[in-house]
């Protein structure tokens, strides 16, 4: 679900402190990014907020996450809005969320 190598990567590149910002920022956009899926945002801008939530977990390794928001920008680019499952994007991105701040949690102590 996680991808431990692009973690381990990331923390090193930018150090503990700036780690810790970034997973808190990356947490605020994305839970707003699906608050707004939830409610209903503008079909025209579902690629856009999937693409930018894809590139977002890649970037902190959801692994699993990602690729559930690579379906969903495919589907959105092909007018196939009844195939993006926004509930579905709730679940992968909460347990993603939990496997991560849990693991990173016992690595912190």
């Amino acid at each position: 679900m996680i991808d431990w190598s692009r973690v381990r990567e990331l923390q090193n590149e930018i150090g503990a402190e700036d780690f810790g910002e970034v997973v808190e920022i990356f947490l605020e956009e994305v839970e707003s990014e699906i608050a707004d899926l939830h409610a209903g945002c503008d079909p025209a801008q579902l690629e856009y907020k999937f693409h930018s939530l894809r590139g977002s977990a890649l970037n902190l390794g959801f692994r699993a996450f990602a690729e559930h928001c690579q379906t969903g920008e495919t589907a959105a680019a092909q007018s196939q809005h009844s195939q993006i499952d926004v509930p579905a994007t709730r679940t992968i991105y909460d347990l993603s969320k939990t496997e991560f701040l849990t693991r990173l949690n016992q690595q912190s102590r």
